[in-house]
């Protein structure tokens, strides 16, 4: 298995120190196996997994004179892979919707294919592929590949990602692979200059209001809702004011109707902006990351289609926008700033969804082996962080908001908890603590205007209050369930509505 350095000078691409170890690493797993290997390789967004698999598959190619198949689950990571393989010439067919039969497979010794079209052709034609020695699974964490798996058991099987944590709790990736080879860590490659060191600022946020999908990650709807809201928004500008202003940035969200706010908000505050979703047609996408490559201190405001496969190495600000359970949504968000330029040695992180506290920092130290052999044990490390960060969050009012309730007093203040217990305790009605929050809202309203239109948006603007007042007496109820808690929120904001309407109206 020993390679001739000499030709790889030649014919291969120079690589970093770091990327000779990990194919070392990996020909020795191979080596290694009794059988046909199985092995998970793991490096961080920005170490260069693309140029490692590559050579990889042009040294195994030439060395055991067998052909290699690359999986992808996205067109532009089929069209970046071949053209990686292109230029350390290993002569390769990407085997797209088009490409119905393979007459030419002879002139091939490496086919890079997506998943669905290659389970396609393979469910047809069994044989529609021969002589595959190794098959290399890029962002091996996404379950699409299992379903490859069986037409390919006589193969090597070499899944690469950055974090080897399956995207379904239910089919962890132990099951496929049996060796995790580890790259150098986040840390090691910062301190080797070959990402950039990141600055994160956290802003705490109240994500009560959060449902969790059948994915394990909160759901798309629940996550709009909340980061739609005028005093998320307000806390949105007035960090990237803070912290990254002037700088190119990417905002991630998650669903297109909170990135399309956000656009709007910087829009309309002179900012730079535009938004990008899976929605555009591929030029109106490439016009506009054209637009950002060229463009000082452009502002990107997107939703999942950046996280992979995109690579604009100018980036100086990542904005999370959104709160996130999946530690691979999370590194991949965040990787998108890593690269290093001669310009650019520091980047910054702005979470605006509490991840830090849930998942760590970016560049903290991982036990990869330990998530891999007991992932379930690491899924519940997360939900006890999520139902800590519930219990401890405590709300404070944003800066604009403060300066909206400016003929604030002290008597203004309102403790909810505090509220309940005392009634309880008197054999009062608990359910009155609703009424007086409701009546102290409404007075600092009247305080703040005398306009009808001006207090039903100082209404909204009050809307995460209310949201954290609600749940805060909802989790003094105990047996409260969470359409109770949405009543609620939807019956508070309407009585308040009708006193602000009797009183201004």
């Amino acid at each position: 298995m020993e390679s001739n350095r000499a030709e790889e000078t030649v014919v291969g691409k120079e690589l970093y120190p770091y990327q000779e170890e990990a194919i070392r690493q990996i020909f020795e797993g191979i080596k290694e196996a009794k059988e046909n290997a199985k092995i998970l390789f793991q490096l961080p967004t920005g170490g260069g997994k693309t140029i490692i698999f590559s050579e990889i598959a042009r040294r195994f190619i030439e060395e055991r004179k067998k052909k290699v198949l690359i999986l992808t689950h996205r067109v532009e990571l089929c069209a970046q892979t071949s053209s990686s393989l292109s230029e350390i010439q290993v002569k390769n067919k990407i085997i797209d919707r088009d490409v119905k039969e393979l007459h030419d497979r002879d002139d091939f010794q490496c086919y890079v294919a997506m998943v669905e079209t290659l389970n396609n052709r393979l469910s047809d034609n069994e044989n529609y592929l021969k002589d595959i020695g190794l098959v290399i699974i890029d962002e091996a964490h996404y379950n699409s590949f299992r379903k490859l798996f069986k037409f390919f058991e006589k193969a090597n099987m070499l899944g690469v990602t950055a974090t080897p944590l399956s995207s379904n709790r239910n089919l962890p990736l132990n099951e496929n692979y049996s060796k995790l080879i580890i790259g150098h860590s986040i840390p090691d490659l910062i301190e080797d200059g070959y990402l950039s060191s990141a600055t994160t600022f956290t802003f705490n946020v109240n994500l009560r209001s959060l449902k969790v999908g059948p994915d394990g990650d909160y759901t798309v709807s629940s996550l709009d809702r909340l980061y739609s809201l005028y005093s998320m928004q307000d806390r949105l500008l007035a960090a990237y004011d803070e912290r990254a202003k002037g700088k190119k940035t990417l905002i991630f969200n998650s669903g297109i109707a909170t990135s399309t706010r956000v656009f709007e908000l910087f829009k309309n505050a002179g900012m730079p902006i535009k938004h990008l979703d899976s929605t555009f047609s591929p030029k109106d996408r490439q016009d506009t990351l054209d637009w950002f490559r060229n463009t000082p201190g452009a502002i990107l405001t997107s939703v999942g289609i950046l996280t992979t496969g995109f690579d604009e190495p100018s980036v100086e600000a990542i904005i999370l926008n959104r709160a996130t359970r999946s530690l691979t949504l999370y590194h991949q968000m965040i990787g998108r700033g890593s690269r290093v330029t001669k310009q650019k040695r520091k980047f910054i992180i702005i979470d605006l969804g509490n991840n830090v506290q849930r998942l760590g920092l970016w560049q903290d130290f991982i036990n990869w082996t330990d998530i891999f052999r007991f992932p379930e044990k690491y899924f519940e490390k997360i939900q006890e962080r999520d139902e800590n960060l519930l219990v401890d969050y405590q709300y404070e009012r944003s800066a604009s908001l403060i300066e909206k309730f400016k003929n604030f007093s002290d008597e203004d203040l309102f403790d909810m908890k505090g509220t309940y217990t005392r009634l309880a305790n008197t054999g009062e009605r608990p359910k009155k603590a609703i009424d007086l929050s409701i009546d102290n809202h409404a007075k600092q309203i009247f305080k703040n205007t005398e306009d009808y239109y001006d207090g039903l948006d100082l209404i909204e603007e009050l809307k995460e209050e209310i949201e954290y007042r609600c749940r805060i007496y909802c989790s003094c109820l105990h047996n409260a369930t969470d359409s109770y808690c949405e009543w609620l929120i939807d019956t508070y904001m309407r009585k308040l509505k009708n006193e602000v309407r009797q009183k201004l109206m």
